[in-house]
Order: C-alpha cells, then structure tokens, then sequence
C-alpha cells in the first residue's frame, strides 16, 4: 500500500484540475491546484517538503512550456514531475523533458477509473524507478499467468516498456508473469514475458516487460508513438 501522498496539479483548464483533483482525493490521497505558472512556483516554494508530485500542463500561463521545468528545478528540491502529455508540442519536446528528468506523461482527458493508476507509479516507495516513458491510455482484456495460475482483467494504459493492469488482487512486486493481450487497430496478439514493478490494490498493478520480440516491440512502440498527441490541447 503506499502511504498518504500531496499531488499538485497544475493546469488552467478547471475541467482537468478537478476530475483530476477529484480522483486524487477518492484514492485517499491529498490534492492541491494550480493554475498559472506562477501560482505553481509559489505553491513549491511554499510546500515542497510534503509534496510528493507534480502533475504540469506545459501551456499553464505564465509557464512557457520547457522553462517552466527549469523555473521549477531553480527552486532546489522539488518533488517528481509528471506532464499532460495533451500540452507536448512534438517528439522533440519529449526528447528535452526526458533530458531535464521528467518522472512520465499522463494523458489529462483519461478516464476518471485511470486517473489515480496513472498516478501511482510515480508515488511508491521506489518510484524512481518507475516506467519514465510515456504512456498512452489502452483499456483492453488481458491475461496474466504465474505458474499454473491465469487471471483476466483489463489494462489502463501503456508505454514502450510496461503496461497498467487493473486488478483488485494485483500480484506481489517482483512476480514474473506471462501477459497477453491484443493491441488496436488491428488487434494484433501480444504474447510477452514481464515483471511486475508495482501494485496497490485500489488500482491495480503496473508490469514491465522482458524480453519483448523485435515485432512486438516495434508494435507497442509504434501504437504509444501514434497515440501520444492524440489528446493535445488546442
């Protein structure tokens, strides 16, 4: 289970700083908003010690994209940052947020079941060492087998190296797995072996993939490229 944590969503469009706020405070954890870039530097400055992410839209006001995340790392410490992945301009952008450590993506218009497995992996215990890639939402069936056992549920999103399960009884940190899933358009099979990085049974459980076939991975990779901007404010 992972302890109360403070999340700090900033964004100027109401609509996403309450589903998201909303969501948040329905897992049992603490919300706060911002909606100008300069209501976020003063809310880190003020509370940066409790907490424990940042949940940025890149075209906040008075942010300035890109120099918000060097506005925010001036300030010292500071908590994991995550990006509306809606507000990215293009793959070059990801590129420079991946290099000044951004913690992942999220997608703002998620369904509001998603929003806090989303989240989690960036607020465990070990959340630097969490999937730092992008992920995109994807709600298909899946199976999992360990051992003997097989278990079906649906996924919530997915990225170039893992996939969001949600189970109400995920399997313990560290449990290698055997997934199964189809992935759109074309609904292709995806056979792969994985690990699981984390679990909290009000959201699920997030695997890692290991060993994913050449074919495979270029699907995955192709399906998290194309879906990544599909979102994107105007």
């Amino acid at each position: 289970m992972v302890a109360t944590r403070t999340v700090l969503v900033a964004d100027d469009t109401a609509f996403v700083r309450d589903r998201f706020k909303a969501a948040i405070e329905a897992a049992g954890h603490n919300a706060m908003t911002a909606c100008t870039g300069q209501e976020l530097l003063s809310y880190i400055h003020a509370n940066a010690p409790r907490l424990d992410l940042i949940v940025l839209d890149l075209r906040i006001p008075r942010g300035n994209r890109v120099a918000m995340i060097h506005a925010i790392q001036k300030l010292g410490h500071h908590p994991p940052i995550v990006v509306f992945c809606g507000t990215i301009a293009s793959a070059d952008e990801v590129r420079q947020l991946d290099a000044l450590g951004v913690a992942g993506y999220v997608n703002e218009y998620t369904a509001a079941r998603n929003i806090f497995p989303s989240l989690l992996p960036h607020l465990g215990a070990d959340s630097g060492n969490r999937r730092s890639s992008p992920r995109v939402s994807l709600v298909v069936p899946v199976t999992y087998r360990c051992g003997n056992a097989i278990a079906a549920a649906l996924t919530s999103n997915i990225s170039r190296g893992g996939l969001a399960i949600r189970t109400t009884n995920p399997l313990a940190v560290d449990t290698i797995v055997r997934v199964r899933f189809r992935l759109p358009p074309g609904m292709i099979e995806i056979d792969v072996e994985a690990r699981v990085k984390w679990a909290e049974r009000r959201a699920g459980m997030g695997v890692e993939f290991n060993g994913t076939g050449a074919s495979e991975q270029s699907r995955i990779e192709r399906y998290v490229e194309s879906h990544l901007f599909s979102y994107r404010k105007a």
